[in-house]
């Protein structure tokens, strides 16, 4: 209000989980499968905490692990996660190949998934082998299996995928399957990140 951040609603909740390897991202599933909404309700924020109507917010695929937030935001979640706000998302992955200088460049450079290129803010390499590799990369947008397609797109198949940041929060050492509340701070963060962007 007049270029003051005042605080959230009363009621507001924003956590972090580390999302384990095979769970869906859906708060239920009426094939039985896991997903995060059981591991939410086995924890000190589900049923009888008081907090309600939580929901994801993006997705992370079953076989990609990692930071992924949660939220009874409205408002926030679609700050997060409208492409128009562009919030960097930073991943791991563990790739079958060698990578080079040259395929770090092009990455930076923009690959073309369905005809538009895919923007990456960073890129490094983390550690290489005769077996494969592992790549860090920011991404500020959201397609579908976005950062498996762009990497397979130069020849170098995803074997393992973990988002450790999303906005300014970071992973750190949340295990897996665990969820911790974020503080006001990191939550005005968030949305500084977000509006930052526009």
């Amino acid at each position: 209000v007049d270029g003051q951040r005042i605080a959230a609603p009363v009621g507001t909740v924003v956590l972090a989980m580390n999302k384990p390897l095979g769970v869906l991202t859906a708060m239920s599933d009426d094939r039985g499968r896991a997903c995060v909404g059981d591991l939410v309700a086995d924890s000190e924020f589900g049923v009888g905490s008081g907090f309600h109507q939580l929901f994801h917010v993006g997705r992370l695929d079953a076989d990609t692990e990692g930071l992924l937030l949660l939220t009874n935001d409205g408002t926030l979640s679609n700050l997060l996660t409208h492409p128009s706000h562009g919030v960097s998302k930073t991943y791991v992955a563990g790739v079958s190949g060698v990578m080079r200088p040259g395929d770090l460049k092009r990455l930076k450079q923009g690959v073309k998934i369905d005809d538009r290129a895919v923007d990456v803010d960073h890129v490094r390499l983390l550690d290489t082998s005769s077996r494969g590799s592992l790549v860090e990369l920011s991404i500020h947008e959201g397609r579908n299996r976005i950062v498996r397609r762009l990497l397979a797109e130069l020849g170098f198949p995803v074997e393992s995928l973990i988002r450790t940041k999303f906005g300014s929060v970071n992973l750190g050492r949340l295990r897996s399957g665990d969820i911790r509340s974020l503080s006001e701070q990191e939550v005005a963060s968030l949305m500084d990140s977000a509006e930052n962007r526009t």
